[in-house]
């Protein structure tokens, strides 16, 4: 073959193999990621002993995350922990490592008892929680989680829960990871907190009756993202007593978009 048809012949080769590779990472490229999912995950068990009209037991409703291998674990271990910080009796939650074991875990502490003190009547024992994704963006993932627990007394204690993800990551999220200035949105939440409870400016935080630690405004343990804006959500106990329930300021993002780090 001439020297000249088997250089052209080397070259063709070269730039096929070239234009087939790059095609090749183009496809790679513009293969899509699999998205993070979410489904419903429903645990229910009640007591072993017996029982006629009154049976404790458990009922457990989370959203679990698929799909996204790292970020989907991290997520659905949070979830977890913080339902295992919700549901047992005695003075420090389970070492329980599933929901199947909380659940035993949480009945066999009623069972212990009942057996101890068989001619009680033990007329509550019981725990509910109910979790759902509450708001998504490209940059949050809010899970709400309601829960209910009754272990005798005079009432049980419920409340709302506010988990904050990292939706690229599925790491939890600080208020220093959600605001630009902590101490800033602090001061402007507190003014705002003044106008709805009718607090004078120059009064104590305290002087129509909440009960702020050390006489102090606080943000409260959970913010949720609503998507008319900012939700500063007190429970029972928080600020005030059981009576008076649950405290609530509604921000619209027009009012704190300067804040935020991400929405």
């Amino acid at each position: 073959m001439p020297k000249h048809l088997t250089l052209l012949l080397a070259a063709f080769m070269l730039f096929s193999c070239g234009k087939d590779k790059k095609n090749n990472d183009e496809e790679v490229l513009n293969e899509e990621k699999p998205a993070l999912a979410f489904s419903t995950k429903n645990y229910y068990k009640k007591t072993s002993l017996p029982c006629d009209e009154y049976c404790p037991s458990v009922t457990i409703n989370v959203p679990e995350a698929e799909n996204v291998p790292v970020v989907a674990d991290s997520i659905n271990k949070t979830i977890f922990n913080t339902v295992k910080g919700i549901v047992y009796f005695g003075e420090t939650p389970y070492k329980a490592d599933n929901y199947e074991d909380l659940m035993a875990s949480f009945l066999g502490s009623y069972e212990e008892l009942k057996k101890e003190f068989p001619n009680d009547v033990m007329t509550g024992f019981e725990a509910k929680i109910d979790a759902t994704v509450d708001y998504t963006s490209d940059s949050i993932i809010s899970i709400k989680l309601n829960h209910y627990t009754f272990t005798g007394g005079a009432h049980g204690y419920g409340g709302e829960r506010s988990l904050l993800f990292d939706a690229e990551t599925g790491k939890s999220l600080s208020y220093e990871d959600i605001f630009t200035n902590v101490d800033g949105f602090r001061q402007f939440a507190e003014k705002k907190f003044r106008e709805k409870f009718n607090i004078p400016a120059g009064k104590s935080i305290n002087a129509t009756g909440f009960l702020f630690e050390n006489d102090k405004f606080v943000l409260p343990q959970n913010i949720f993202f609503k998507e008319n804006g900012l939700l500063l959500f007190y429970n029972s106990y928080e600020i005030s007593s059981y009576a008076e329930g649950q405290k609530e300021l509604l921000l619209p993002y027009s009012e704190v978009n300067e804040y935020l780090k991400v929405k």
